[in-house]
């Protein structure tokens, strides 16, 4: 991705880093436009992707923050802020003087099965105390983060309290580190993004509640799409550059579509009736609390302006419910249908 201030119509697919193209993943549409809606508008709450190995949940992710514009940073500063709107919390920004600003991809940052909650939240910075003789704070992959996306792969496999963690600074957008003589408080928001094998265990029900939309993945059973995923893939590995170019304007179509609905999704407006639907939907699927409302709103308002509408109404809300609820149903063993018809049926009682 281009490293200098682009043109709005300027930045198109030949500049950009040679990750496989976001337009060129068969199938997945689930995957594919949770990710687009937490993009124009990470208040939605991040994604929760669940599917079998090698169906394309990592590449996803990389994909689509490469697709969208690169960002002005601050220049030097750990934390990622915006030039143009440093936060009062950044320690970094708050000593500085006017900041310096310059432009590169949103970051992507991978949080290893393995790491500790120090390497995530940040800890004492151990070499200055021994060289300087002073407290000074090492950030972590939260200060990554910021501004872009953190992806955790195997998510299910992670310890329950560093998701807590996790899904708390998501949510609040901000990282409090309160240890070792250390009180820091620095920005931390980020679109959330968790994968995981369903083979491997789920999430406890409480944390998965707190992940805005949940996208189950399949393995791809249609050969004409199995034998195209192979041709794709296979054309790439043989010649990125070339498979990029091949791409570059689809690519263009679908970033200039990104960017007019960021710019407009401020001025969607939710109707009465679309909250009406959210509250009706969650009370017919006895969803408890009131994260189902919000994501549904959220969602919708994100997918109107993606769509170009000006206003949200209850065809919005039947159409991200399944992203939304899905993973908030309650699971009752008398109920012979799935989960996915039993959410088609409330949405079809809503709209007959």
């Amino acid at each position: 991705m281009a490293t200098s201030k682009p043109h709005d119509d300027e930045h198109d697919g030949t500049t950009e880093s040679l990750v496989f193209p976001f337009t060129a993943i068969v199938g997945q549409a689930d995957l594919k436009l949770g990710l687009i809606l937490c993009a124009i508008d990470p208040a939605v709450g991040g994604v929760m992707v669940m599917g079998h190995r090698g169906t394309a949940k990592s590449t996803a992710v990389r994909s689509l923050a490469a697709l969208l514009p690169p960002a002005r940073f601050v220049a030097g500063c750990p934390y990622q802020c915006d030039p143009a709107r440093p936060s009062p919390q950044c320690p970094s920004c708050a000593r500085a003087g006017k900041p310096r600003a310059e432009t590169r991809p949103l970051p992507v940052v991978d949080l290893p099965l393995g790491a500790t909650e120090d390497r995530v939240v940040g800890s004492l910075d151990i070499e200055r105390a021994l060289v300087e003789g002073v407290q000074a704070f090492a950030p972590g992959l939260l200060a990554r983060a910021n501004r872009g996306f953190l992806y955790i792969d195997e998510v299910n496999l992670l310890e329950d309290h560093l998701v807590d963690l996790l899904l708390d600074v998501a949510q609040s957008g901000v990282n409090v580190v309160e240890r070792e003589g250390i009180s820091i408080r620095h920005p931390a928001r980020f679109v959330l993004v968790g994968s995981g094998n369903p083979e491997e265990g789920d999430l406890r029900p409480q944390l998965l509640d707190r992940f805005g939309l949940h996208a189950r993945i399949t393995t791809i059973l249609d050969v004409a799409e199995r034998v195209e995923i192979v041709r794709r893939r296979m054309a790439y590995d043989a010649d990125p550059s070339a498979f990029v170019a091949r791409w570059a304007t689809e690519q263009q179509r679908l970033r200039r579509r990104i960017r007019a609905a960021m710019r407009r999704h401020p001025n969607v407006v939710l109707g009465d009736d679309a909250l009406n639907a959210a509250a009706q939907l969650c009370v017919d699927l006895a969803i408890d609390g009131h994260r189902g409302e919000l994501t549904l709103c959220r969602a919708a308002t994100a997918l109107a302006a993606y769509e170009g509408h000006e206003r949200v109404g209850p065809a919005e809300i039947g159409r991200v419910a399944r992203l939304a609820l899905h993973h908030r149903l309650r699971k009752d063993p008398l109920e012979a249908a799935g989960d996915d018809r039993r959410i088609e049926r409330a949405v079809a009682a809503l709209t007959a």
